[in-house]
């Protein structure tokens, strides 16, 4: 052993440049093998693609009204499904000098929203004038819902003040079964009506 490394001592005098090579050999390997490690360290991290919904934008329904009476400017209107009474009156021109507008105020609920295909009639001061002394239908006549006065709607059987307040302030009707969707009156109530209401 001491031969070896005598000769071993004896080359490197005679040849020192072998010092230096063996140096950068094993720096050489020791920076090869960090690299492979950090290499295998790393992680691919997954990317995240966002992908935006187009959202495009909803399109109103389009409904029409048949508005007419004592208004301005009667006829059939086109509005969007979320309008309301008033809207239709807008439309018409307003009341006319003619139109009872206590009738309007007490039986017309200008906030409510419209319904395709419904028709709003505003009465005359005449024709209300005749009907206050005589709320009761004559045989065979059907109740309008969405011009009949609360003493008129009082009138029908299992109708009150209350329920026929209700009646008023959910108007307009396009179909008498809107009583029932609605939840104004009961089934029970709605059968023994139904032959003496309408909405026409």
């Amino acid at each position: 052993m001491a031969g070896a490394g005598k000769r071993l001592q004896q080359l490197l005098q005679a040849k020192p440049y072998l010092i230096t090579l063996g140096l950068a050999g094993i720096l050489v390997i020791v920076s090869g093998l960090a690299a492979i490690g950090i290499g295998l360290g790393k992680v691919n991290e997954p990317q995240l693609e966002i992908i935006e919904a187009s959202m495009a934008p909803a399109v109103p329904l389009k409904i029409l009204i048949d508005i007419g009476g004592a208004v301005e400017k009667p006829g059939i209107y086109e509005f969007s499904s979320e309008a309301r009474v008033n809207d239709a009156l807008v439309a018409a021109g307003g009341l006319s000098g003619e139109a009872d507008r206590d009738w309007v105020s007490q039986n017309l609920n200008l906030a409510g929203k419209l319904t395709d295909g419904v028709k709003i009639y505003i009465p005359f001061q005449d024709e209300t004038n005749t009907n206050k002394d005589s709320p009761s239908l004559r045989k065979g006549e059907s109740l309008n819902l969405n011009t009949a006065s609360l003493a008129e709607l009082d009138t029908l059987w299992g109708i009150g003040p209350a329920t026929g307040q209700k009646i008023i302030d959910s108007r307009p009707y396009a179909k008498i079964e809107e009583l029932l969707e609605k939840k104004i009156v009961k089934s029970n109530v709605y059968e023994a009506i139904k032959d003496k209401i309408t909405v026409l």
